[in-house]
This record gives C-alpha cells, sequence and structure tokens, in this order.
C-alpha cells in the first residue's frame, strides 16, 4: 500500500491516512496500455511486453478489467478495479464504467486518451475513499469494515484502503455483514384495496396535468397536449363487459408522448383509487419511464409510495440462494457475494439487473450467477426469509401503488396465468412502444418441447439429482406439506418417479452419441422417452432441413412424421401423461387441505399451500398439457391451422445445444386480446411507428396497425389518433443508400465503409447489423483504425457489457461509436451529438423460418408482408438519430439493391450515391 495525497478538508473534519494498492494505473488504448506510476512515470506499452512488465508489478489500477482486458488482447489480468471501489462506497448508485464514467460521477476533470484515463483512475479512487471516510460514523456504515476484511481474506485488492478509510485498518472479518437478511425490514401486509371507481378523465384534465407536470420553463412540443387529451379516452368507463376502451396512438418522435399518457393515467388512479400499468418492451424502457415519473413526483419518499417498477420474479435477490452461496463462497465469489450484500443494503428494490449496475454482472461474471428465483423454486412462507423477500415486497407494492412500470412479457404472462378467470387483473394498461406487442404476445403464448425445457422441469421436479448445485426438488420444498393426508405423499413420489422419463442430466452429450440401430424396437424401449423423442426430432431435421440452411440452428416441419418420429412422440406423450396425472391429483389434495382446514390452518401453513399451487399450475401442469397437445398432434398427424409448429436442432462446436419442438399461435394477438385485452376496461396502445409509413391508403395503415394490436379480435371499434412529429426532418437529417458496396462482398470491403463514414461524422455514429457473424467481422477490422482515429469503439456481443451498459456509456461518451443488432435499433434514446450518425449494414428483411413463412400466407399478401416488416424496421432505426430539437444526423444504409418502396418509410428524401459521395455529404452535413 502506498499513501495518498493528503486530503483537502475542513479544520473540524479529521479524516484517517488514506492508502492505495502498490500498483501503477492502467488504461488502455486499442492493443496498446498506458501505465502510470506513483512517480509520474509513463509508459505505452503492447502484448506481451506490456504481460511481461504487469507480471512484476502490483496490482494495477484499472477500470472495467473485463473491457481493459479485452482491448489489451489479454487473457488475464488481477487488477484493482476502481469500479469495485466504487460499488464498495457508493452502492445502488449510477456510474458509467469508463474513465469519463467515473470522472462524471465524481467531480473530476473529464480525461482525453489513454494517458489522461490512468491518471485519472487514482484521484477517484482517492476521492471515492474520502467519501467513505467522511461518512465512516454512518449508521449504513455500521459493518462495512467487517464486510470488507472479510474481502481482504478473500483477495480483495481494495480491503487494505477501504479499512484505512475506515479508520480500521486491523478490523476483523465479520461473517454476519453478509447476513442481508438481518439488515432489511420486514414488509407489511394491508388490507385488499377496494374496487377501482368509475370516473373518467377529461381531455381538458389531460392537459391541466400535463401543463403541471411540464413547468413553465418546459420545451413547447406542439402535439403533446393533444396526444394527452387523445390518451384520455382510454380511461373512459367501459360500456360492455368484454369490450374495453381502446385507443391506438402513433405520436411521432419528439411528440413526447411518455408524459403526454403519464398526464391521464396519474389522474385516472388518484380519481378511482386504483393502479394503472405502465408497460413497455425492455428493462432499459423501464429505467427511462421509471425516470420520468420523478416529474410527477419529485419527492424521492412519494415515488417510492406512489410508483413501482415491476419484473418477472427472475430479476429479483432471493435472499435465501444468496445466504446458501454466501456460506460456501470463496476467492472471487466471496468479493462478489459481499459488494452484493453491501448493495442490497441500499437498493430500493433488490432488483438485480435493474437497481445494481449492469456492469457488476461484467466484473463479476458467472460469479453473480444463481441468485434469483429462475427456476420456480421458492418455497414462500417456508422461508425464513420470507417476510423481507424482494419479490414479495414489490407484489404488495404493486397492490397500493397508482402506477406500476412494468413490461409487455410480465403483464402478458401474468394475465396467462389469471386466465380463464382473469381475477385480480389490472383495469387500465399503457402499451408503450406498442409495435412491440405483437412480438411480445408471440413469445408468451408459445411453447417450447425442448431438451432444455424439458430437463429443467426435471430438475425442478427432482433437484440436482447428486450433482453439485443448490437446486430444491419439489419434495424437499413442499414434502412436510403432503404429510397428511398419506394419499398425498403417495401422489407426490408416484409424479417424482414419473418425472424421470424427461431428459437427466448429460442428456446432450448422449444426444450427440450415434443413435440406436432400431429406435422402435428393443433399443427403443430402453431408452429414456425423453432422450429417445429428441433424438427422433434431431433425425427428421437433418433428413429434411434446407441444404442451403446453415447451421447452427436448423428446422424442419413435424408433419408428414417419419415413423420412428410418431412412435417417440407417442411414447413421451403417455410419459408426461403419468407425471401429469398424480401431480393434478395432489394439486386438487392440497387445494383440499385449505378447504378442509379452513378454520385451523395457521396464515404461513396457508401461504405455502397456496405458493405451492401456484408453483404447480405453472412451472408443471400447464407446461405438461401444452406438450402432450403438441405431441398428440406428432403422433396422430392432426392438422391445427390456428398454430404454427416446427422442430428445430441447435448445434455448436462442440456438438448439440439443443433439440425439439415449438408451438406458436399463427396470430399471437388471438390470445393477447383474450386474455389482456377483454378483460380490462381500458387500454392505451402507443408508438412512433404503430402504422407502415409505405401504405397509400390511410385506411389499410390504419387497420393493418389494428391487426398488429388484436383490436379487430375485440368488441367496438378501436379509436384512432395520429400526432406528427414536431421536428423539421428535412433541415435537420439526411439519408443515403450506398450503391457501390457488393452486398454479400468481404468484410474488409463492409469494415471499410464502416470506418470511412464513423471518422468522416467524427464518432457519434450507431452501426447496425441483421446478423451478428458480420457484427463480429467488422468490429475485428474496425476497432483498430477508429482507435488511431482518437475513436472509441463498443459492440454488442463484443465487448463485455450488457446493452443497457453499451448504451450508457455511448450516451456520456459524445465521440464513441457503437454496433449493434435488433436491441440498439429499437428503443434507444440518445439525445445529442452522442447519436449523429446510423449505418445499416443492408436491409433487415424478416428471416425466411417456418413461422415466417406461415404468417406471410396468412397475413399476406406475402411480398407486402415483408416489406411492412423491413419499412418498421428502418423507421425504428431512422428514429434513434433525431430525439430532440436542435439534432442533426445522418442515416445511410449499405445495400444498394434497396427497393424503393422500403425508403419511404424514411420520413426525408432519400440520395442513391456511391461510398465517397456519401461520405463527403455525411462530412459535410455533420458539420455545417
Amino acid at each position: 500500500m502506498r499513501p495518498a495525497p493528503p486530503p483537502m478538508t475542513p479544520p473540524q473534519l479529521v479524516l484517517p491516512r488514506l492508502v492505495l494498492p502498490d500498483g501503477p494505473a492502467l488504461a488502455a488504448g486499442f492493443g496498446t496500455g498506458v501505465l502510470l506510476f506513483p512517480d509520474g512515470t509513463l509508459e505505452p506499452l503492447a502484448g506481451k511486453a506490456l504481460a511481461a512488465r504487469l507480471a512484476g508489478l502490483g496490482p494495477p489500477l484499472v477500470c472495467h478489467a473485463p473491457a481493459t482486458l479485452r482491448r489489451l488482447g489479454l487473457s488475464r489480468l488481477a487488477g484493482a478495479d476502481v469500479l469495485e471501489l466504487f460499488a464498495f462506497c457508493r452502492p445502488a448508485e449510477f456510474c458509467v464504467p469508463t474513465p469519463c464514467g467515473l470522472a462524471a460521477a465524481l467531480g473530476l476533470p473529464e480525461p482525453h486518451g489513454p494517458e489522461a484515463a490512468a491518471a485519472l483512475l487514482a484521484p477517484a479512487a482517492i476521492a471515492l475513499l474520502r467519501g467513505l471516510a467522511a461518512a465512516r460514523a454512518a449508521p449504513r456504515n455500521r459493518d462495512a469494515a467487517g464486510l470488507a476484511a472479510l474481502m481482504g481474506r478473500a483477495g480483495w485488492a481494495w480491503a487494505g484502503s477501504v479499512l484505512a478509510a475506515l479508520g480500521q485498518p486491523h478490523a476483523a472479518p465479520a461473517a454476519r455483514a453478509l447476513s442481508i437478511a438481518e439488515r432489511l425490514p420486514e414488509w407489511e401486509d394491508a388490507a385488499p384495496p377496494p374496487p377501482p371507481g368509475s370516473q373518467p378523465v377529461s381531455g381538458a384534465e389531460a392537459r391541466a396535468r400535463l401543463a403541471s407536470l411540464l413547468g413553465e420553463a418546459a420545451e413547447l412540443r406542439p402535439g403533446q397536449a393533444d396526444f394527452a387529451a387523445a390518451a384520455a379516452e382510454a380511461f373512459a368507463p367501459r360500456a360492455e363487459a368484454g369490450a374495453p376502451r381502446l385507443v391506438l396512438a402513433e405520436a411521432g418522435t419528439g411528440t413526447g408522448k411518455t408524459l403526454g399518457y403519464i398526464a391521464p393515467a396519474s389522474l385516472w388512479a388518484e380519481k378511482n383509487g386504483a393502479a394503472v400499468w405502465l408497460s413497455t418492451y425492455t428493462r432499459n424502457l423501464q429505467r427511462q419511464l421509471d425516470a420520468e415519473l420523478a416529474r410527477l413526483y419529485p419527492d424521492e419518499r412519494a415515488r417510492a409510495r406512489h410508483v413501482v417498477v415491476r419484473k418477472g420474479r427472475e430479476n429479483y435477490l432471493c435472499l435465501l440462494n444468496f445466504e446458501e452461496a454466501a456460506g460456501a463462497a470463496a476467492g472471487t465469489r466471496a468479493i462478489a457475494l459481499a459488494l452484493l450484500a453491501r448493495w442490497a443494503g441500499f437498493s430500493r428494490d433488490g432488483d438485480v439487473f435493474g437497481d445494481l449496475p449492469g456492469w457488476m454482472h461484467e466484473l463479476f461474471g458467472p460469479a453473480l450467477s444463481g441468485l434469483t428465483d429462475r427456476r420456480g423454486e421458492c418455497i414462500h412462507a417456508a422461508c425464513p426469509h420470507w417476510r423481507k423477500c424482494f419479490v414479495e415486497r414489490s407484489i404488495r407494492h404493486a397492490r397500493q401503488a397508482r402506477l406500476v412500470v412494468a413490461n409487455h412479457a410480465l403483464v402478458m404472462i401474468q394475465a396467462a396465468w389469471a386466465a380463464p378467470a382473469g381475477a385480480g387483473l389490472p383495469t387500465r394498461y399503457v402499451f408503450d412502444e406498442g409495435h412491440h406487442v405483437f412480438d411480445a404476445a408471440d413469445s408468451a403464448f408459445s411453447a417450447a418441447l425442448t431438451g432444455t425445457e424439458m430437463a429443467e422441469l426435471r430438475r425442478w421436479l427432482l433437484g440436482a439429482e447428486g450433482r453439485a448445485g443448490r437446486a430444491r426438488g419439489l419434495d424437499r420444498r413442499i414434502g412436510d406439506l403432503c404429510a397428511t393426508p398419506p394419499t398425498l405423499a403417495a401422489m407426490l413420489a408416484e409424479a417424482l418417479a414419473a418425472a424421470r422419463a424427461l431428459p437427466g442430466p448429460g442428456w446432450q452429450a448422449r444426444l450427440d452419441r450415434p443413435a440406436a440401430p432400431d429406435l422402435a424396437g428393443v433399443a427403443a424401449g430402453q431408452q429414456n422417452p425423453g432422450e429417445r423423442f429428441l433424438r427422433a426430432v434431431a433425425r427428421q431435421v437433418l433428413a429434411r432441413a434446407p441444404p442451403d440452411e446453415a447451421a447452427p440452428e436448423l428446422e424442419a416441419p413435424p408433419l408428414p412424421a417419419e415413423p420412428f418420429l410418431s412412435e417417440a412422440a407417442a411414447a413421451l406423450h403417455d410419459a408426461i401423461g403419468a407425471i401429469t396425472a398424480p401431480l393434478g391429483r395432489l394439486a386438487r389434495g392440497l387445494a383440499q387441505r385449505l378447504e378442509d382446514e379452513a378454520e385451523t390452518i395457521e396464515s404461513a401453513g396457508r401461504s405455502r399451500i397456496e405458493g405451492a399451487l401456484r408453483g404447480l399450475d405453472r412451472r408443471a401442469l400447464r407446461p405438461l398439457a401444452a406438450w402432450r397437445a403438441m405431441l398428440a398432434r406428432l403422433a396422430q398427424a392432426i392438422e391445427e391451422p390456428e398454430f404454427v409448429d416446427w422442430l428445430s436442432l441447435s448445434q455448436g462446436r462442440a456438438g448439440t445445444v439443443d433439440a425439439g419442438m415449438h408451438r406458436h399461435w399463427i396470430d399471437p394477438t388471438l390470445p393477447f386480446a383474450e386474455m389482456v385485452a377483454r378483460p380490462a376496461h381500458g387500454l392505451l396502445v402507443t408508438s412512433a411507428t404503430l402504422r407502415d409509413a409505405g401504405e397509400p391508403d390511410p385506411e389499410a395503415a390504419w387497420a393493418g396497425a389494428e391487426a398488429r394490436i388484436g383490436a379487430p379480435h375485440l368488441a367496438g371499434p378501436a379509436s384512432r389518433a395520429a400526432l406528427k412529429s414536431p421536428f423539421d426532418y428535412p433541415a435537420q437529417a439526411r439519408a443515403f443508400v450506398v450503391t457501390d458496396l457488393v452486398r454479400n462482398g468481404p468484410p474488409e470491403q463492409l469494415a471499410a465503409a464502416f470506418r470511412a463514414l464513423f471518422v468522416a461524422a467524427g464518432g457519434g455514429a450507431l452501426g447496425l447489423f441483421t446478423a451478428i457473424a458480420r457484427l463480429r467481422a467488422v468490429h475485428a477490422r474496425l476497432a483498430a483504425p477508429l482507435a488511431e482515429a482518437g475513436i472509441d469503439l463498443y459492440a454488442q456481443h463484443v465487448d463485455a457489457m450488457d446493452n443497457a451498459t453499451l448504451v450508457d456509456i455511448f450516451r456520456a461518451e459524445e465521440d464513441a461509436c457503437l454496433l449493434g443488432t435488433d436491441a440498439m435499433r429499437d428503443g434507444v434514446d440518445v439525445p445529442g451529438r452522442a447519436l449523429r450518425l446510423v449505418v445499416f449494414d443492408r436491409v433487415p428483411w424478416p428471416r425466411p423460418d417456418i413461422l415466417h413463412k406461415a404468417r406471410r400466407t396468412y397475413f399476406g399478401p406475402p411480398k407486402e408482408y415483408d416489406e411492412a416488416i423491413a419499412r418498421a424496421k428502418l423507421r425504428q432505426a431512422f428514429g434513434r438519430l433525431i430525439r430532440k430539437e436542435g439534432d442533426r444526423g445522418a442515416f445511410v444504409l449499405l445495400d444498394r439493391a434497396t427497393p424503393s418502396r422500403l425508403l419511404a418509410a424514411l420520413p426525408v428524401p432519400v440520395e442513391r450515391v456511391g461510398l465517397a459521395d456519401a461520405v463527403g455529404a455525411v462530412a459535410r452535413f455533420l458539420k455545417a
């Protein structure tokens, strides 16, 4: 340890002596690192020379070790990551995980270049340690020294620095510092809320609420008040059961639709004493929407009472999983869990994929895995931490909140679970990013009979089966509930014995072995029915997949089925029936216990049985029923026109990844209308891209939008509203199609085009790709030339960062560039100069798979259906470019085969030019 410079503090504040790790600071360019030593010496090194130099030094100070490793081409780096120190000193606080992000979070000068980034790291660490030292007596830091000592024992490079800042350099490790639950308050049940009222919200009221939210100094957006008034119609009383008030509102980019719908939604919630669910498509968009609600509730305590962000339970830290993991953790995992324990005491809601900085997962990877309830193994009231559970707290909070920020997937899954009665569902919804309703419904209401899904269900039923792991089988979770009457225990035992028909541990390796010569004969009878079915699927897929369809994913129709597949399907159908029957009897028996023991059963016991019934229904009985229906089709060759079924085989370098059968609704808005929309009283569906911009007939364009959200399946017409964007696109944007690139040319040609355009813009560019392989190939050839030009490049599927972190970095660093695929094309909000160029590698045609083939015929005409999808994707990509008044940007499509019909999606004229002309035009426009 080396002493830090003496602090500049007021005379009345005496801080402990601060120390830093002994190593130099290390910052990365692309392939080249800069070492800055405490004496001010700078050493730029690369490759083996850098690795050899680091081998003889103490842990270097770095920012985001995995990203530093990747940029330097190193395989290993034992450093003192300043982000880890940030996570300890400022838990649950936001920070962009780069040197510039650290500087912004700590109020330090922004560094430019690797040398300045290296020079920032020690001052950043000192600032963090000084802040910790100043607050060392605060109650929240009561266990900080014991926790840091525990981390030091596990090898944490910052332990000595933190203990010195806390004034306890010799503190002993304290295992109790990992006891998160001890420091959390218990949630409390509240009385059930009364039924919601039916008071409407008028257009005038919505306009007035919007004005109060905006304040006098806010930017005036033409059309925003009109949007709020139109949205208010979704909050009128429902006239007939099953006929919700449905409003489709297309609001051009820049309209300000978020506050536009918050205004009537918040008014309705206040007037009627019930929550409005505000649903969007991704977690990143949930975070943006939650931030907007600070306008409505600027006081944090008020916002905490009235707003809740809801996600699936797999997003929340499970206290029992954490406790079990912490008890056996060592090394890196012990450090990761200690930082997680520190965070949990400050977290708003225990959301490890939202409230926890995304870069924590990047720094520690698998060390933070297995800490949420991803497998549906919750034991509910039998858990010693149930009264402090983050999930249970969130569920109860949502019942009392005014606004619930959710996502489309959660809304639809909850509706499916509540079907057919629909009890307990919200009555008012707002679906932002409404053009994704179709895709979200397609995913939520589908079924997959695959090796992975069957093996997961077997694990849910049987547990880890002697393997390393903490999986709790059904007997361990609810066995004591089945002790009386004895018949329940027998039902449970029968179901668990039958579950061994599902693929067992190691099924993927067995699937790759040569198949038995007679799958239908004696050898087949000796096979696990689940694994026998997977072998048969793989065999038929390999026989029928089109010869030009590239691995690793192959598809084939299930019918007509070969005899070996039909027989395997029939055998698995019967085997699944043998699991379903005793589980169904067990569920009915547990429900009968609730009825028979209503007067004597304790509250905790009732809660456990109710939780067990929900788990049996959602995790086992429903998927098993869907699988049996799919297998019946195969075994009996039954055609079901409302569904699209197909077989799949996924292969990787090491062999089979997965295989199975898939079922999707050909029109997924049918179950959406039945389970979500019809039970509701009002729905607002909004987006900037609801209609097909290339459809010349306005009525046909609206009809297409209504079909994509299921309006034709509901009684009564939908209300329509269209608000134009306030932006002057012809003045603010340019669009080009490059005509002299070979469509399937070498990656060097494509990378050269991206390089020329990115350099012409001076950075601030988003590169979009329709294939991950092309993105990686271009990145490999683009990163070094951009680094030479002083432009940082980040990439989805390449950098050791999640999408939200990449977008945060891109937004914060004005001249950086970012490469991505679908997730970056839609829903990314980066206003200002940080995004001034969008380059698309080619036309985003829909993937020509079996599901798309069926839908293009069903929704057709096929050609028009394909073009409408491509136009929507282009329009969404262009929409990333201009986000506020004063933005300027260029859109470039590197596909000379782009049909002119698709370009109607863009709100500006499109010039077809060569690459050199496009580069020059981009440079001139952005520098004008």
